[in-house]
């Protein structure tokens, strides 16, 4: 039996070169075959704020689409956003119609060359989300404030929502009805130390010291959420009682002035009519005495 000539391969080495070949293989099967990896969505958010409810995910698209499905807890998927290179989906019109509802939204993604193709591509399903319950409030405004003499009124404008009925968008208050509360921040303008008051209106009457300047702002709460329970605060806003003061000023100084300018004319006919009296004493005194 001849013996081989030639170096021998050890086997590790053939056992790599093997599986090189195998993974060549793959690679022409599945190109021939037209088969791609899809790069399935993950990271799926709920952005919402005052019910304006964005869903997000990722990654970016480069050779994919994605299309996006919502649906009541119990009711039918619905598409949205479809065959969309976006990684976001504004669903608001289709939470809006009832935002006590529960909903669930997922992701389906395909490659660009794949759509119109028979078959189900893959998805990925959003956690469950209930607007009443979880969209963001948004920053409230100070519509109108006034401070007179010991009393602070402050009143706060409801945001509007995109939330309708009868055509008619509904306001914060609206919707949530004496679930939302306000939260009054104030404190004096020379000093650090803040005072609080809340009321499930939007008017506030606060008892505050005469004469002090006071800022102050507000914030919505719905204290009976476990969650995403306040808003950012409002900007601040401050009462001036110069103001006050710079009004009158014009008609205290014209007041004073005229004040003075009578003075100064009682003063100078008072002087006249003195020298006059004085000039006629001094001049009987002058005359020579007559002899008898």
């Amino acid at each position: 039996m001849a013996t081989p000539t030639g170096p021998r391969v050890p086997c590790s080495e053939a056992a790599v070169a093997r599986a090189l070949l195998f993974g060549w293989v793959l690679v022409r099967v599945a190109g021939a075959t037209g088969t791609t990896d899809v790069v399935v969505a993950y990271n799926l958010t709920w952005k919402s704020t005052n019910f304006k409810t964005i869903l997000e995910w990722e990654p970016k698209s480069i050779n994919h689409a994605y299309t996006v499905q919502i649906s009541p807890r119990l009711g039918n998927w619905k598409n949205k956003c479809f065959s969309t290179r976006d990684t976001e989906c504004d669903v608001t019109d289709e939470i809006v119609k009832n935002v006590k509802e529960t909903y669930l939204a997922r992701v389906f993604s395909y490659p660009l060359d794949a759509i119109g193709s028979t078959g189900e591509p893959p998805f990925t399903n959003s956690l469950e989300f209930t607007p009443y319950l979880e969209t963001n409030l948004g920053q409230p405004t100070i519509r109108s404030f006034e401070q007179v003499g010991t009393e602070l009124n402050v009143t706060v404008q409801d945001a509007r929502t995109l939330v309708r009925v009868s055509g008619t968008f509904l306001s914060l208050r609206d919707v949530f009805g004496k679930d939302l509360n306000y939260i009054l921040y104030y404190w004096r303008a020379s000093s650090t130390g803040k005072k609080k008051a809340t009321t499930n209106t939007n008017e506030f009457l606060i008892d505050v010291d005469e004469g002090e300047n006071y800022c102050f702002n507000v914030q919505a709460v719905i204290p009976s959420r476990r969650v995403n329970h306040k808003s950012p605060e409002s900007p601040i806003e401050c009462t001036s009682q110069e103001k006050v003061l710079s009004t009158e000023m014009p008609f205290i100084v014209v007041a004073v002035m005229l004040v003075v300018i009578i003075f100064i004319i009682v003063l100078s006919v008072s002087l006249y009519k003195c020298r006059k009296v004085r000039a006629g004493r001094s001049g009987k005194e002058s005359l020579p005495l007559s002899v008898a």
